[in-house]
């Protein structure tokens, strides 16, 4: 069914997405406004990464009762303490606050929760992982995440002006931004768990996004150079749909190796895999509807868009 879907796409569309471009900028900015709307309300459920502390992550024989091991590990005395249900109704995620102490306090409390549980829970427990983060290290992480993303959209900011013009440049880090944003407003809706593979999943997004955005401008260029009085805007719509049918393609493609992932690699990276589910969907939009449309608002130098060289050798 679905390679039949992939089969109807003519290589040649009318999509007059110009015609609409004002529509499909205004849905972008309300959903750059929501996402952060929604990050300033609500927040992000920051993982142990970004917060720090202690998690456990166990799976028990039978269907855990979350309210009966939340209160035999809150009279433990360890502070703050959170449970949830992590894939099926067997697998339960705890995260408290890191305990005062060295390295051994941290042990120490792990022990003893795994203690407790083991008498008061029926049926064999497997803890599946344990980790520790301080509140330093989380620091220092968050810092680091978000430098990344900064770093990774001014980089592809100075290669697409350098690559095209800074026209390109704008436009094209104008969608990304759109793209990452939206992807945060998801987790902050969801209230999914935000950690550093969130991080690597937006990171990788603006690279895809950009990927598309640039062939799509690339053929932007080429037209400028065949069609010397055709209007922006029509030219513009003629190069989107040139590349739509391969973007199209290879967006769908993508998402059957990204839907294989969320299905079945487990609850470890199925919060990855629907950020990239999502990414995939909102960077293809803004690298057909918006990218291209940005640059209809900045002043073009199509005198500046000369023939190549094998054209004029040839002529």
């Amino acid at each position: 069914m679905f390679m039949r879907f992939l089969a109807v796409i003519p290589e040649k569309t009318r999509v007059p997405c110009m015609r609409f471009r004002h529509l499909f900028i205004g849905l972008s900015v309300a959903l750059v406004v929501a996402s952060v709307a929604l990050g300033m309300t609500k927040g992000l459920n920051l993982g142990i990464d970004f917060r720090g502390g202690i998690m456990i992550e166990l799976r028990s024989q039978a269907p855990a009762d979350l309210g009966h091991m939340r209160g035999i590990i809150g009279g433990l005395g360890l502070g703050e303490v959170s449970l949830q249900e992590f894939g099926d109704a067997r697998e339960v995620l705890i995260h408290f606050q890191q305990q005062e102490g060295d390295e051994s306090a941290q042990q120490h409390a792990v022990e003893t929760v795994k203690q407790v549980l083991a008498k008061e829970i029926v049926g064999k427990i497997d803890y599946r992982r344990v980790e520790f983060v301080g509140p330093k290290v989380s620091a220092e992480l968050f810092r680091s995440g978000l430098y990344a993303v900064l770093f990774a959209l001014g980089s592809i900011l100075i290669y697409v002006a350098f690559r095209f013009e800074w026209q390109y440049g704008i436009s094209g880090v104008l969608a990304l931004v759109h793209d990452v944003v939206a992807t945060v407003g998801l987790f902050s809706l969801t209230q999914m768990e935000f950690n550093l593979t969130i991080v690597a999943a937006l990171l990788t997004i603006a690279g895809y996004s950009i990927n598309d955005t640039v062939v799509v401008f690339d053929r932007v260029r080429e037209n400028l150079r065949k069609y010397k009085t055709m209007p922006l805007a029509d030219l513009i719509d003629l190069s989107v749909n040139e590349t739509f049918a391969r973007t199209i393609i290879t967006s769908a493609t993508t998402l059957l190796s990204v839907l294989a992932i969320a299905f079945f690699g487990g609850e470890v990276i199925r919060g990855f895999a629907i950020a990239m589910i999502f990414g995939i969907v909102v960077g293809t939009y803004s690298s057909v509807f918006v990218a291209s449309a940005l640059v209809l608002y900045f002043p073009i130098n199509r005198a500046a868009e000369t023939e190549p060289k094998e054209a004029q050798g040839r002529a």
